[in-house]
């Protein structure tokens, strides 16, 4: 995979650089940084700026997941894109339920192993969603109807409603679903992995 390095005394300055030398927005990738000190009292900084494009991300991603899953024997094909900065990967294979699993655990855990090989490889945490033909699609469009029933009830009776806990995709989801909703308004509160969405009345 190609990995972009920079080096500089200003790191919105190298950024900035990687875009126009490129042509991509801060959008199209991930970056780490290592700073290093210099001078007198280490007064004077320099960065070592690595940046990791998107798209080969996406591509190390498929080839890391069919190796994975022929391990498993299974046979894949992947439908992928990036949007507003996550990566999608919608996977067919060809033993479906066995990649769901029991309410979706079995697609839980293997979006978290490549999250953790991803963050092992290149130090870098990404917003990725695995996706087995349109579960997760599915899962999105419940949530959805879930958080709006519940904050027409919290509109109704001004009780604030806790939502059972979730990761940072569902309640981002779950957020979104409600910005413009009258007479609510939502907080995430609590500890991973015990971090919830709680909708309260305004």
């Amino acid at each position: 995979m190609e990995i972009i390095t920079k080096e500089g005394k200003d790191l919105e300055e190298i950024l900035a650089n990687v875009c126009e030398d490129n042509g991509i927005t801060d959008k199209d990738f991930y970056y780490n940084y290592t700073e290093k000190k210099s001078g007198l009292f280490n007064k004077n900084s320099s960065y070592e700026v690595k940046i990791y494009l998107k798209s080969e991300l996406l591509q190390f991603t498929k080839e890391y997941l069919e190796e994975l899953l022929s391990n498993m024997g299974l046979s894949v094909n992947f439908e992928t894109k990036l949007r507003d900065g996550v990566i999608y990967i919608k996977i067919y294979s060809s033993n479906n339920p066995v990649l769901i699993g029991r309410e979706g655990n079995t697609l839980k855990a293997l979006e978290n192993i490549v999250k953790q090989k991803l963050n092992t490889e290149f130090n870098i945490h990404c917003y990725l969603v695995l996706d087995v033909e349109n579960y997760r699609e599915k899962q999105e469009q419940r949530l959805i109807r879930l958080a709006r029933n519940l904050a027409k009830e919290v509109a109704r009776t001004k009780v604030e409603v806790e939502l059972d806990n979730m990761n940072a995709y569902d309640r981002r989801i779950v957020h979104n679903a409600l910005t413009n909703f009258k007479g609510v308004k939502t907080e995430s509160t609590g500890e991973e992995p015990n971090r919830h969405v709680v909708i309260k009345p305004e």
